[in-house]
């Protein structure tokens, strides 16, 4: 039996990537696929743990090559998720997580329309703001741009199966768990695990 694929995405400080590290520190058996960008490490990231961090020249010869089951740019950086990577995790029987944009969600649901979808949201366009500008990893200009593409971003939401408002860290966390305990308790996926109890 092939593994779930979760597909998450938010507007950039809704708290995806806490949430994910969070998910993953009490799931450790869900893979998360690690993309490669083209965008320079923040303070503390380190490579091939983040990202695969790579020249944009390298990455388009990727991209080219065929080698992404997605990619994206998002405010002038190159993200993409690697399609081998992926497939090979799933023949595994493993279960995948990718933590992408919108676009990139899109991408991945052509080939694998039995991904789970979740979005991620903040519970105010105020708290989005407070959160980017304490962070103090970007300009005051990216800020204001990434404010600007939230909303554009929030649009999209309505594409996936499931929307986690991310007010309070622990109730979103267990909302979170939640959906990848369902996903995984399916009639189909159960029968396919103990076909000897269906009938």
């Amino acid at each position: 039996m092939a593994g779930l694929l979760f597909v998450v995405a938010a507007p950039s400080g809704a708290g995806k990537t806490t949430l994910v590290r969070r998910l993953l520190a009490k799931t450790p058996e869900i893979a998360l696929s690690v993309s490669t960008t083209t965008r320079p490490p923040r303070a503390g990231e380190m490579e091939g743990r983040d990202y695969h961090f790579v020249s944009a020249p390298e990455f388009l010869a990727r991209r080219d090559a065929g080698e992404f089951l997605e990619w994206a740019k998002v405010h002038d950086n190159f993200y993409g998720t690697s399609k081998r990577w992926i497939e090979e995790k799933q023949a595994r029987g493993e279960d995948v997580l990718l933590e992408i944009d919108w676009q990139g969600a899109a991408q991945v649901r052509r080939f694998f329309p039995e991904a789970v979808g979740i979005f991620i949201l903040p519970p105010s366009q105020k708290i989005l703001a407070e959160r980017l500008f304490s962070r103090g990893t970007d300009s005051d200009e990216v800020i204001r741009r990434r404010l600007a593409a939230a909303e554009e971003e929030i649009r999209h939401a309505a594409e996936f199966d499931y929307a986690i408002i991310n007010a309070d860290l622990e109730m979103a966390l267990a909302d979170f768990s939640a959906i990848v305990k369902a996903a995984r308790l399916t009639v189909a996926r159960q029968r396919a695990r103990y076909p000897e109890l269906f009938v």
